[in-house]
């Protein structure tokens, strides 16, 4: 599935060369060429990731990310770093502020596609196409299609992304507010009983196939996807 994906980059050819590669491979665009764009960017909507040069006019990569990883809102954004930095020790240091990957300029654009792949399928795979099955649930994001045993389900728009995030993250629960800034998205304001009314829908259309039971109400915390 598509991502949206912030570039925090001051050179103009390379934002140009990661827009234009990224948007080929299905991706969503955001640009800023300094920290303080890149703020306003996520100031109403987060990204599904970052991609962060180190060296920025005023405040440079490095300090951003490690406001965003004390932020409660931003710290969980995977974050991949773009450097002409290529000592063993600068790589280290990105890692250890919380970079989820660090490339080194130059690169190849189908070199940041793969590592933003791998990043986006360990840190956010809600966000791949990759088919995700449990129990004989089935739920393809390519297609846009859940089968139960071999047949398909009937789902709306918001059933079907509650569904593959909480596939996507087996076992873990999660609060109605964490699953309305997940699923819904931080911007959008709406109650967090609205969760409560999409679980109810999303188990009514799964009884079809007796797979109800894989969406847990988890007392006093939250909701869960869990075979067990």
């Amino acid at each position: 599935m598509a991502a949206n994906i912030l570039v925090v980059e001051d050179e103009s050819s390379i934002q140009e060369l990661l827009k234009f590669n990224l948007r080929q491979a299905g991706h969503s665009v955001w640009q800023a060429l300094n920290v303080e764009e890149a703020r306003h960017a996520i100031r109403n909507e987060l990204p599904d990731l970052i991609l962060l040069d180190w060296m920025l006019p005023g405040k440079n990569g490095i300090e951003f990310a490690q406001q965003l990883r004390n932020d409660k809102r931003t710290r969980d954004i995977p974050i991949i770093m773009l450097t002409a930095r290529t000592e063993e020790s600068d790589k280290i240091t990105g890692l250890d502020i919380g970079a989820d990957d660090y490339i080194t300029k130059p690169f190849s654009p189908r070199e940041v596609l793969a590592r933003i792949k791998a990043v986006l399928r360990r840190r956010a795979p809600q966000t791949t196409e990759d088919i995700i099955e449990l129990q004989g649930l089935k739920l393809d994001p390519s297609s846009y299609r859940v089968y139960g045993n071999g047949a398909e389900i009937e789902l709306g728009p918001t059933e079907f992304r509650l569904l593959h995030f909480l596939m996507s993250h087996q076992e873990r629960v999660y609060t109605r507010t964490q699953l309305l800034d997940r699923v819904w998205g931080d911007h959008i304001v709406v109650e967090e009983r609205t969760v409560d009314v999409h679980i109810r829908r999303l188990r009514l259309a799964l009884e079809t196939t007796g797979h109800e039971q894989l969406i847990q109400t988890v007392r006093g915390a939250g909701y869960r996807c869990s075979a067990s």
